[in-house]
């Protein structure tokens, strides 16, 4: 599987392009803004896009109106189907936002329902009662996601609504040529629904991917043969910053062996997450982050932790947002990517994990372990890889059994010799290679 061994950049396109909040309904191709980036996703060695929504919404893109047709506020199909060219041709895989649990009020089978009523031919797409009535004044209950009445909940266990969305997805592979889907809060949908959607998209291109949106809860009962490749990290999300803000790595450090270790119990071994460190619904890390010293620390651990690394749009030269300013503060428009001392770290990070076959696939134990330093080993059958990291303003000597004599440093391109102790240097990332 070809996501297995990628690193992912998120863009939140009505952000990322500028587009009004409210859809106006005036037609701009400013998707094509993403054409500009393109040398820029690959420089930073992104070989997969995950687009946030892109298709005609009321708003934010996840109140969907029409799953057909490219959100007027970005652009034409044809706009898209260029962006998406433009991005294949530089070896980029495109992997698009599936919002299937739930539609806007705008979506035109609702619109049919509110029209008509009992009488519609869609009444059956969704979950109402007649005989209630909604904080919209319709006339009728429908069930809305969590309590959101603008996201009206689809009804997945109807064949016309999921035959619907199979069709559409053809589309967009003809038409786009897409490579796969993140499905929005795949935690709610049907798990028949997704054992049906995984089958049909096995026939529909060689090795489509599908990443689920999970917070808590056993990713396992989705991600596994019959259902989703992959899902979002969010159970190790909070361990990457909190264990610089509290200098604990014992924190970030047991969500890893607990997730992927050797013991019976890590149910989560051999599977490939999403591995983030912000996205379009948290702060970004450097806001989150006290010390911005630990920036580069937590990408490092990011991209040598198991998994599919994932950069959100702007990060990567440091760019701050606080969730607590209001989600179009988390994906606002810049005018151009910004190249700088972070953007080429990551850049190696990137380089480093898409080259290893270690930190794609190995197995993860941690031989040196403290309050402010780590030191996390990832192996595979010919590859060990050491990820060593010293989140304090002083020099720490790792004093441990390496395996060997010599490493290669990737980062820097340096030999590392394990005689006598392994000086980190204060606020530190290094990467070592060895032979098993």
């Amino acid at each position: 599987m070809w996501a297995y061994e990628s690193v992912f950049y998120q863009i939140y396109p009505l952000g990322f392009c500028g587009a009004p909040f409210a859809n106006d309904g005036i037609p701009q191709s400013r998707i094509l803004k993403v054409i500009d980036w393109a040398d820029h996703i690959r420089d930073i060695n992104c070989n997969a896009v995950y687009f946030s929504p892109v298709f005609e919404s009321d708003s934010h893109g996840y109140d969907t109106r029409d799953y057909t047709k490219i959100d007027c506020r970005l652009g034409s199909n044809e706009d898209f189907a260029k962006v998406c060219g433009e991005l294949h041709s530089r070896g980029i895989k495109v992997v698009l936002d599936g919002v299937f649990n739930h539609v806007g009020r705008g979506f035109w089978a609702f619109q049919d329902v509110l029209h008509n009523r009992e009488n519609s031919r869609y009444k059956d797409w969704f979950h109402i009662n007649f005989g209630g009535n909604s904080c919209y004044n319709d006339g009728f209950w429908y069930e809305g996601w969590e309590g959101h009445y603008e996201l009206v909940k689809l009804n997945l266990w109807n064949n016309e609504v999921i035959e619907h969305i199979f069709s559409c997805i053809k589309g967009w592979v003809k038409e786009f040529d897409i490579d796969g889907l993140r499905l929005d809060v795949a935690y709610c949908l049907d798990k028949e629904f997704l054992k049906r959607l995984r089958s049909f998209t096995n026939g529909l291109k060689e090795d489509f991917v599908l990443i689920g949106e999970l917070l808590h809860g056993d990713y396992s009962q989705f991600v596994n043969n019959d259902m989703l490749h992959s899902a979002t990290n969010y159970q190790c999300y909070k361990g990457l910053y909190s264990s610089f803000n509290s200098m604990n790595m014992f924190e970030i450090c047991h969500s890893l062996k607990n997730q992927f270790g050797p013991e019976p119990w890590c149910q989560y071994r051999g599977m490939h997450l999403l591995s983030f460190v912000d996205n379009h619904d948290v702060s970004r890390i450097a806001t989150i982050l006290t010390n911005k010293n630990h920036i580069p620390l937590v990408y490092a651990i990011m991209f040598g932790m198991p998994g599919i690394p994932c950069i959100y749009y702007g990060s990567e030269w440091g760019a701050e947002a606080d969730k607590k300013d209001g989600d179009p503060a988390l994906r606002v428009s810049f005018d151009e990517p910004t190249e700088n001392e972070l953007s080429a770290y990551i850049s190696k990070l990137a380089k480093i994990h898409r080259e290893s076959k270690a930190l794609c696939y190995g197995d993860i134990s941690v031989p040196v372990l403290t309050n402010k330093q780590c030191i996390i080993q990832r192996r595979c059958d010919d590859e060990r890889i050491l990820i060593a990291i010293n989140a304090e303003d002083q020099p720490f000597t790792a004093h441990f059994d390496a395996g060997c004599g010599m490493a290669d440093e990737l980062i820097t391109g340096t030999q590392h010799d394990f005689g006598g102790g392994s000086i980190l240097p204060p606020y530190s990332a290094q990467i070592w290679k060895m032979e098993r």
